[in-house]
């Protein structure tokens, strides 16, 4: 009878946790800022699985103790441990039902505008939940990671004691094991967001599950127990992360209407895994066992324990790729390059979306190579084939360009502008260039040239001032928005040799040419080291050539991207309102961009 009645109490309390978690998760959105949703899961999850059980278990002996020393003698049945722990446990429940009914306003006072949906049963909102997870590819990213996840850690939990077992260990490490478990889960929970800071949640989710699957990998081959527990403990971190970001994720990007629909599948999903995985990790570990096979004369030990991790693992990275396949927010941004980027609080940027229907060539090089005459020719070329040209620079392309252009490089000034100020003064003139030049030609059809781009900053500001060149590279490439150009020209020029060419004009040298040699040469190999990282998009030439060599290899160049982009054969821009602002510049104007 006793048993009969335990069961149907379990029953009622399972039945009534499933409804009240989804519950629970799709008001927690409304209830306060979006901006503070993570924040407030972090707390909810640490409170959950951190605190709490470790409160439960000083009430606990403190309850029992306290019972113990009034009552003395026999314990009557309402004060045995279990009994007590019931007891707290109704209560909590009731004050909880409580503090929602009369404390929380948002949720006791119903619908704000009176009107209630129509009655649908249980089992056909649980269907809609799954109809809206399938049509939706970022809920369906999540949950199918989620799902993934637990049944990778349900094999985890399954084979848990077997693979304590063949470590030589007994009960001591496996529950040693389950300890590093929940250490890591505490860990990834609460301090995952100050390591990744800023980085896409969509890309952090799918990234903690393949971190949570490749360390039950490892496990598979873990031969110490010191080993095991750094795999446990980074198995607890992913998980602690994925459960964090995909939590948040829900209650931040499904409507209301739905929401608890997807948290009550998510929660009935991931139980059916988790007990599905438990119950088959184990039966196959126990059926498997320990074999050994016998490979060219050597005896080797085939655990199906550690067979079963290293399939888990290998499910969970699947998993976490296919939701990070569908969740990415960021297309073509490198993944590890833009989660090194967010940890130290800079995380790539993706590319603005834009059809570009033009061409954009950029001349780049030191002082005196000759960009200007080439860039000429180049131009000149183009216009002779009826093609529509936009020639630019940097800076100074625009009317706030050329304010720019005269503190940066005019000597006459007062005083000049810190490396760190310069920097943040040519990315101001590049984004600017870009928004109102450079992109409404591309749109256009133009073939854009540029006297100087984004690596003159990394080269001249970033080698040349020595300020760190992956943070000028991402302040030029927000500046930008991403934007590269289909081809550099490198003219490749001694220092010396260019400097001598730059004093023949009888112009008085600006900031940058009165530099040093050693300055100049840390520019030159600047850029031969952006090209020779990069040699699809480059054109590395001799400046020492001819010039009409050049000329012809750079035109060669351009025609050979021409081609292979369909041709860029559009019209000249008719003048009239709507004509979007471009830089014109003549090659006498030209003569002066030979610098950054």
């Amino acid at each position: 009878v006793v048993v009969g009645w335990a069961a149907i109490a379990t029953f009622l309390i399972e039945t009534v946790t499933l409804l009240w978690i989804p519950a629970k998760e799709a008001a927690v959105p409304n209830l306060i800022p979006r901006a503070r949703l993570e924040a407030a899961n972090q707390l909810t999850l640490i409170t959950t699985y951190g605190l709490t059980p470790v409160l439960a278990a000083v009430v606990a002996a403190v309850l029992d103790r306290s019972v113990r020393a009034i009552v003395g003698g026999d314990m009557p049945a309402w004060a045995e441990p279990a009994q007590l722990a019931l007891w707290v446990n109704a209560f909590s429940r009731l004050a909880t039902a409580l503090v929602v009914a009369y404390g929380i306003k948002e949720i006791s006072q119903g619908r704000a505008d009176g009107q209630q949906r129509g009655e649908q049963s249980m089992f056909r909102q649980f269907i809609e939940g799954w109809r809206f997870i399938g049509h939706t590819p970022l809920v369906r990213g999540l949950v199918l990671g989620i799902l993934g996840a637990f049944a990778g850690g349900g094999i985890v939990i399954g084979t848990a004691q077997f693979f304590a077992t063949s470590l030589n260990a007994g009960d001591a490490a496996f529950f040693l094991l389950f300890g590093a478990i929940f250490v890591g889960l505490a860990l990834g929970i609460g301090l995952g967001p100050m390591i990744v800071r800023d980085m896409s949640r969509r890309r952090w989710f799918g990234m903690s599950i393949v971190l949570a699957s490749a360390s039950v990998m490892t496990l598979a081959f873990a031969i110490h127990l010191s080993m095991a527990i750094v795999g446990a403990i980074l198995v607890g971190a992913g998980a602690g992360m994925a459960f964090l970001s995909g939590t948040t994720l829900l209650g931040g990007e499904v409507a209301d209407e739905v929401r608890g629909r997807v948290f009550a599948v998510v929660q009935i999903g991931t139980r059916l895994v988790l007990i599905l995985a438990i119950a088959l990790g184990g039966l196959l570990a126990g059926i498997g066992g320990s074999r050994t096979v016998d490979v060219a004369g050597a005896q080797i030990s085939v655990s199906a324990t550690r067979l079963l991790l290293l399939a888990a693992g290998v499910a969970g990275i699947f998993a976490g790729i296919s939701a990070f396949g569908q969740m990415d927010d960021k297309k073509g941004v490198p993944v590890l390059a833009d989660l090194w980027g967010s940890i130290r609080g800079r995380p790539l940027m993706p590319a603005e979306p834009f059809v570009s229907a033009g061409l954009f060539v950029v001349f780049e090089g030191g002082e005196g190579a000759g960009k200007s005459t080439q860039l000429a020719e180049l131009a000149e070329r183009l216009r002779g084939e009826g093609r529509d040209v936009v020639v630019t620079r940097e800076p100074g392309a625009t009317g706030i360009g050329t304010r720019i252009r005269s503190l940066v490089l005019d000597t006459s000034a007062d005083d000049a502008p810190s490396p760190r100020a310069e920097a943040l003064l040519y990315a101001a003139d590049r984004a600017h260039h870009v928004a109102t030049v450079v992109r409404p030609a591309l749109v256009r059809g133009a073939v854009v040239i540029s006297d100087r781009y984004v690596d003159s900053s990394l080269a001249y500001q970033g080698a040349g001032r020595t300020l760190p060149v992956d943070e000028v590279s991402w302040l030029s490439s927000w500046a930008t928005g991403g934007l590269k150009p289909d081809l550099v020209v490198l003219l490749d020029v001694d220092p010396r040799t260019g400097l001598s060419r730059a004093a023949a004009r009888n112009q008085a040298a600006d900031r940058l040419e009165a530099e040093s040699v050693a300055f100049h040469e840390r520019v030159r190999y600047a850029f031969l080291d952006f090209a020779a990282a990069d040699p699809k998009r480059y054109l590395v030439l001799d400046a020492a050539r001819p010039a009409d060599e050049i000329a012809e290899r750079v035109a060669r160049r351009v025609e050979e991207l021409i081609d292979a982009a369909g041709g860029v054969d559009h019209p000249g821009p008719a003048n009239g309102p709507d004509t979007p602002v471009q830089s014109e510049l003549s090659p006498s104007e030209l003569v002066t961009t030979e610098r950054t």
